[in-house]
């Protein structure tokens, strides 16, 4: 994700509701019983809109009364009546959560929203009963003290997980210091739950209506196609529609001739939740802001930045500034370079006195790819058919390297006709996990790609990863292949990189399993799992053409690979500002936090003072619309995507140099960091495989052809 990867935001955000996860037991009520179908995969044929709030408060109930048996327990706390009882406890609650917060990111129909504004609150109270009691912290503290040093591996590790989660919540604070904390956790959530209405809303509203298909030119027919079909689900105001993605560039500026439509669908994006039409997320922005300075007060940090990333690899502001900041340096000469030839490109035609805006950047940048490299989107799309890439592209190299296989299911229900799920079997013919995948966009899904699962892999309950990811493709018309640009494909892999650390996860525990790490750490299987898309066995296995099925010519393939890294210093700054933002908004003190009307100052200021404010790359995300840190779990954490980025590239070495379709490395790396969760040491994970004391990030550059 990203690519677009939201991925780990929405895992992020989920596992901050599942700590507080629990059951109840009606007869009628299919969310309450365990799953009848194969390998406990949700009965959405069952399952309703009507049946989420009862679920969710009888699995509420059922929650509140295991942990008052563990707090309230008179036996001797040990680490099995105490820490591995309370990773058992809220089972109930765990599936219906992770069912329901699948759709009100993906499929979120009114009656969805509604139920969400009612549960949000009770999830809340509920967190805030368990991370404030003291009874059940003095037992887990009891164990920490006794047991820490006698336990090893997973059980050492789940019990530090569990104490340190509860004392960064504010376990250790005092009664006045608790009772705020509580009330900004409510208050947190209310307002999250607001910016997960105000945001999809806003970006929905900013479609740009076209009535004339002149002023469309430019587009390919795929592309003209998509537009009408998009306005006719948006209520066709006009024959077509060009809706806004959820980053800051739109994808079609590349290929719009109409430049006063470019200037329009571009001013459409980045004031889509500013204030200047009838979306403003900046008081929700605010808000949230100061709370979360106040947060890290109660909890004797400066900032919340200094908060967050206690849980990090990173640890401390500094450690990521200074990274950040040496990428700054090196990248911005190339992206002065860059912006530069693409201004002299267009002057070539449009005169000497032509003025580069933003909205002009990626449609000069395409002419010159096409003229310098001979090569564009739509000679590339054709072989690039969804269902190619995934079964013959992305299911291809997973079996290559890890040995899985693949098996459609026809007869496991979804929560959406358009998706698809496969039964994943491993080398030996045991079933590993389920995965479905949901990848057209609809009114109804945020924007972005993630991955979440349904049931996570654990030994100790006896369940393997039921595992999906989302995506926001468009979908053809009927009886058409519905194609992929190049940043599309690697999106797949990006996610399905996610989809194999559930997959192929081997811990006793839930809490340690799959994706369960630090952000900084979680983004870097989807990263890694993108290079397999230009390994040229794995290229040539899935790039055929849509109808002829021929592969993709070697000559138009020697272009395309060569396109990939033409000026992608926009890619490197548009997400060096988006993270310098975030880490700035959360830097301050809550007295530092300013007002909704300064908060465009601020970001001005922000990008400024760290050199990266330039009108010409823009913040990937701006913060009226950052999704990741507003509405997601990467607040003061989005800078993990360049430093996973790090640690992918100098794995993705690391299998160059021992053969990257090699199953013996593929065995070397499932054992070593896929298959372990989060239930040791991430960087002696990351240097048992790499042989690395450290990453080297002087190799991100050169990666990125930079």
């Amino acid at each position: 994700m990203i690519t677009l990867c939201a991925s780990a935001a929405i895992a992020a955000a989920g596992a901050m509701l599942l700590t507080a996860c629990g059951g109840g037991s009606t007869s009628d009520n299919p969310l309450l019983k365990e799953s009848t179908l194969p390998f406990g995969a949700p009965d959405f044929k069952q399952i309703k809109p009507s049946h989420y709030l009862p679920a969710f408060e009888a699995a509420i109930a059922e929650k509140r009364d295991e942990i008052k048996k563990i707090a309230e327990s008179t036996d001797s706390a040990t680490f099995q009546n105490t820490i591995v009882a309370y990773d058992e406890s809220g089972r109930t609650l765990d599936r219906v959560s992770r069912i329901f917060f699948a759709l009100v990111e993906a499929d979120k129909t009114p009656e969805i929203g509604e139920v969400e504004k009612k549960v949000m609150p009770m999830l809340t109270d509920l967190e805030n009963e368990i991370s404030f009691n003291k009874p059940l912290f003095a037992r887990i503290k009891q164990v920490y003290d006794r047991e820490h040093d006698s336990l090893q591996g997973e059980d050492k590790k789940l019990l530090e997980e569990i104490y340190k989660e509860f004392v960064l919540n504010g376990a250790l604070l005092g009664d006045e210091q608790m009772k705020r904390m509580k009330e900004i956790n409510l208050k947190i959530a209310d307002l999250q739950q607001q910016w997960g209405d105000v945001v999809p809303e806003a970006t929905n509203d900013a479609v740009v209506w076209v009535d004339k298909k002149e002023d469309l030119a430019g587009l390919s027919e795929a592309d003209l196609a998509q537009c009408a079909k998009d306005a006719e689900s948006l209520g066709k105001k006009a024959p077509y529609a060009i809706v806004i993605v959820n980053t800051t560039q739109q994808p079609l500026l590349a290929s719009l001739d109409n430049r006063d439509l470019r200037r329009k669908v571009y001013e459409a994006s980045v004031h889509r939740a500013d204030g200047t039409g009838k979306h403003n997320s900046y008081p929700l922005v605010v808000q949230i802001a100061k709370l979360r300075a106040e947060q890290a007060e109660l909890m004797g940090y400066k900032n919340y930045a200094s908060y967050a990333l206690e849980k990090t690899m990173a640890k401390t502001p500094k450690a990521v500034y200074d990274f950040l900041k040496s990428l700054i340096a090196q990248y911005k000469p190339k992206a002065e370079a860059e912006t530069q030839a693409i201004q002299d490109y267009a002057r070539k035609t449009m005169g000497t006195d032509f003025e580069l805006q933003p909205y002009d950047r990626f449609y000069y940048s395409a002419k010159m790819k096409k003229e310098q490299l001979n090569i564009s989107d739509d000679e590339v799309k054709p072989y690039f058919n969804i269902d190619s890439v995934l079964i013959n592209g992305v299911f291809y190299a997973a079996n290559r390297v890890y040995g899985l296989t693949f098996e459609e299911r026809n007869d496991i229900p979804t929560y959406h006709p358009d998706m698809r799920v496969f039964e994943v079997k491993d080398k030996d013919g045991k079933t590993k996990a389920l995965f479905y995948c949901d990848y057209f966009r609809r009114p109804t899904k945020r924007g972005g790609a993630w991955m979440e699962e349904f049931t996570k892999q654990s030994r100790q309950r006896q369940t393997i990863s039921v595992v999906y990811n989302v995506c926001n493709n468009a979908k053809a018309p009927d009886g058409q292949p519905s194609l992929l640009t190049w940043d599309e494909v690697t999106t797949l892999f990006h996610e399905f990189g996610h989809a194999l650390h559930g997959i192929l996860s081997d811990c006793q525990y839930n809490k340690l399993s799959g994706t369960s790490t630090a952000n900084d750490f979680v983004e870097m299987p989807s990263q890694f799992n993108e290079s397999f898309a230009s390994i040229p066995e794995i290229f040539d296995h899935y790039a055929r053409h849509c109808q002829t099925g021929q592969p993709m010519p070697a000559e138009l393939k020697e272009r395309m690979l060569k396109s990939i890294t033409f000026q992608t210093a926009y890619a490197l700054g548009e997400n060096l500002a988006a993270t310098c933002l975030d880490l700035a908004w959360h830097m301050l003190s809550s007295s530092e936090v300013p007002t909704a009307e300064k908060a465009a100052d601020f970001e001005t200021q922000a990008l400024e003072r760290i050199g990266l404010l330039d009108a010409q790359i823009p913040p990937r995300y701006r913060t009226s619309y950052f999704n990741h840190v507003w509405g997601g779990g990467y607040a003061a954490g989005y800078y993990s995507y360049l430093w996973t980025e790090v640690l992918a590239v100098n794995i993705a070495d690391t299998f160059a140099k021992l053969g990257p379709l090699d199953p013996a490395t593929g065995q070397a790396f499932r054992d070593k960091v896929l298959s372990r969760g989060n239930t040791g040491d991430l960087m002696q994970m990351f240097t048992d495989f790499t042989g690395m004391a450290s990453p080297d990030a002087s190799s991100l550059l050169k990666a990125r052809g930079l």
